[in-house]
């Protein structure tokens, strides 16, 4: 996320910064971490916005074969 102060005191323009592979992109929409980073107090924890190129792609699974 990119944020850009403006002439308004704790105000800001935020931008995402989509991440993007072969499958399409993701991007975090809002952290409570990078708001309060800025001296904001966010009551949501986090927002996330994705798109697939491709149907039936499948994401938020994550599957590790032991010993990882």
């Amino acid at each position: 996320m990119i944020f850009e102060e403006t002439k308004l005191s704790g105000a800001y323009v935020i931008e995402i910064e989509p991440l993007e592979d072969d499958r399409g992109s993701f991007a975090r929409t809002f952290c409570r971490e990078e708001f309060e980073k800025h001296g904001l107090s966010p009551q949501v924890a986090q927002c996330n916005i994705s798109y697939n190129r491709s149907k039936g792609t499948l994401r938020g699974m994550h599957y590790q074969v032991a010993p990882h």
